[in-house]
């Protein structure tokens, strides 16, 4: 066990760096936090584990896992409060730091197969709450562009229960350029054919918009809406489920 005591350690800079999209890209780590994902994570470990964190009451977790057996993993001890500003979700528990999969561009020719849901969100909460609606309601693939946050963000995988490390998920260009590229698309806005009425087709592209700028400025698009009274809108990830459930439904 590797013990760490001084902020200016290049591990502890690193893993610090690892709250932003930024910083995961820039190093290529993300940290995956919370008792559960570890413990659900570790039945299947299907990504590389490059470290494990714990503080001076915590116990390691991999020491005693059948995958010590097979990879090395360093096993780093920090202070309590050097640890509390790694774990920025506040988890308690110890934290593994692993290396991301590269994720596929998606094939600009291919068509839809299946739900396809694509996903310009720059909140890492909103992209974890809407990847955990998609594998509760058949999406088949979650698409981001280049507006999108990283699905490793930390907030990101809390936010979806772990569902972003389960998802098959492809990466577009710039939004704008994308939707505007494939006339197969449909928007999901405030003005449109109401989700409930529409005849869902098996495969199809539903882009979900950033809550503000959504799709202005943005022509021709299909547009499904879900009806809503006494408010203006509903927050994009709660009419994103919605809107799931009701291709779900359809297709159940």
């Amino acid at each position: 066990m590797i013990e760490i005591s001084s902020k200016t350690n290049e591990h502890f800079r690193r893993w610090t760096d690892l709250a932003s999209s930024r910083g995961i890209k820039k190093h290529g780590e993300f940290i995956l936090m919370g008792e559960k994902l570890i413990q659900e994570f570790l039945a299947n470990p299907n990504y590389k584990i490059k470290a494990e964190i714990v503080h001076e009451d915590l116990k390691s977790v991999t020491l005693t896992h059948p995958i010590s057996k097979t990879q090395r993993i360093p096993i780093y001890k920090l202070p309590k409060a050097m640890f509390n500003e790694v774990d920025v979700i506040g988890t308690h528990f110890n934290l593994l730091v692993l290396e991301p999969k590269e994720i596929p561009a998606l094939n600009p020719s291919a068509k839809a197969e299946g739900l396809e849901v694509i996903a310009p969100l720059g909140d890492p909460s909103n992209l974890g709450a809407l990847a955990r609606s998609a594998v509760a309601f058949k999406v088949s693939k979650i698409i981001l562009t280049e507006e999108s946050c990283t699905p490793y963000h930390p907030k990101a995988i809390k936010a979806s229960a772990g569902a972003l490390l389960k998802l098959p998920i492809l990466k577009a260009g710039k939004f704008s350029e994308f939707v505007q590229s494939h006339g197969d698309i449909y928007a999901l806005d405030m003005k449109g054919e109401s989700v409930a009425k529409f005849n869902w087709p098996m495969n199809l592209r539903l882009v979900i918009g950033e809550e503000g700028p959504g799709f202005s400025g943005i022509k021709g698009l299909n547009r499904l809406a879900v009806p809503t009274e006494g408010v203006e809108s509903l927050n994009a990830t709660v009419a994103a489920s919605i809107a799931l459930f009701t291709y779900a439904q359809k297709h159940s």
